[in-house]
């Protein structure tokens, strides 16, 4: 059975361009399409269990995408919410908000009508929406869906007025909970994080809760596209004790600071005679991946570390696992995985699991202190 998705855009063309992409797949159909964020408000509202996701636009009149996601979270509507972003400074603030505030995930919104149409747009949209709506497994194994649970349907001024009143029930993540084994010790060691849907909200739990004299230099490769994750180093930059920021080519990586994988580059290292140095590359993406966390690990072959303790968070996807495999063929490693309750998509660190990989497997609010009982403080 088809997941069903509802559109709400105030560009005509983007609804047009959009619903053929999503249409042009079987996993896929295009319930409804809305013009503004009230419209589209409204249709949730009214048809609590029609969509299994939306698609949501930023900037609209009326109620705009950030307004809509607000009230959302405050109805008893579970919806997935992917956001379609532009590629702006602004449009890079926003987006993250959403994330942090209930949206799934986002999609970069083109900046013209033929990007739109091509290929890494295309796949970019369906596998996010796919991701969403766990649409492979619904789609593969053609079983009737399980009936949802009933939600009453009310009327559209009692449901409006209900979802700006009602308060959002957010559970809070316990940092308190870990008692895993303390085993620093002594040594050279580097920690490489690797993270794709759900990671900016869930990086909010890990990175803030590090200690500033942390023993060793962090990389981090999180999937996203140019222009977003600047912003996202500049905002765990200002909760954090330890210095994050986008990492840049051939600077020297220090203790007790996080190199974010600029958006669209991938990040690697090298060894020089000053030390272990970041090597920003623009060669091209890997299974459609810029940045590609494996590309990262690989490099980090023969850097001459004692250990490094690579940890993967939620996502779509196996990225990391092959070269979390490839490393600890020649390295001392230490794996630690987010567990699958805690994950928005059970994808990456289910794969490094599987692959028998890790040493840990932890809730969200425990991957903090793990690092720290691994790495230790100097």
């Amino acid at each position: 059975m088809s997941k069903k998705i509802l559109i709400i855009d105030d560009s005509a063309l983007m609804r047009k361009v959009i619903s053929d992409i999503i249409n042009s797949d079987d996993r896929f159909e295009v319930a409804d399409t809305a013009k503004n964020g009230l419209e589209g408000l409204d249709l949730i509202v009214k048809n609590y269990d029609k969509y299994d996701a939306a698609l949501l636009d930023v900037n609209m009149p009326m109620l705009d995408g950030p307004s809509v996601l607000r009230r959302l979270q405050k109805s008893p509507s579970k919806l997935p919410v992917v956001m379609s972003s532009t590629e702006t400074t602004e449009g890079a603030e926003i987006t993250l908000d959403c994330l942090s505030n209930g949206a799934f995930d986002f999609v970069p919104k083109p900046e013209n009508v033929f990007e739109l149409r091509t290929e890494e747009y295309k796949q970019r949209l369906i596998n996010t929406l796919v991701a969403a709506t766990n649409a492979d497994a619904a789609f593969s194994t053609k079983t009737v869906d399980k009936p949802k649970e009933e939600i009453p349907v009310r009327p559209k001024s009692e449901g409006l007025a209900k979802a700006q009143a009602a308060e959002p029930k957010k559970e809070p993540i316990k940092h308190e909970i870990y008692k895993g084994p303390v085993r620093s010790k002594k040594g050279n060691k580097l920690i490489a994080i690797a993270c794709s849907t759900g990671g900016p909200k869930s990086l909010n739990e890990v990175i803030p809760f590090i200690p500033k004299n942390i023993d060793a230099p962090i990389l981090l490769v999180q999937h996203m596209p140019k222009g977003f994750t600047e912003t996202l180093a500049r905002r765990l930059n200002e909760v954090s004790e330890v210095t994050v920021k986008e990492a840049t080519d051939d600077e020297l990586i220090q203790k007790g600071h996080v190199y974010i994988a600029p958006g669209g580059k991938h990040l690697k290292v090298k060894k020089t005679p000053e030390g272990v140095k970041t090597v920003i590359s623009d060669e091209p993406a890997v299974v459609g991946l810029k940045p590609c966390a494996n590309l990262m690990y690989n490099s980090l072959i023969g850097m001459g570390y004692d250990e490094i303790t690579c940890v993967v968070l939620t996502g779509m996807g196996a990225d990391g696992t092959e070269g979390i495999g490839n490393l600890g063929k020649k390295e001392n490693i230490y794996v630690i995985a987010q567990d699958k309750e805690t994950s928005v998509v059970y994808g990456m660190p289910n794969m490094v699991a599987k692959a028998n990989l890790t040493d840990e497997i932890v809730p969200l609010g425990s991957i903090a202190k793990a690092i720290e009982n691994n790495v230790g403080v100097k």
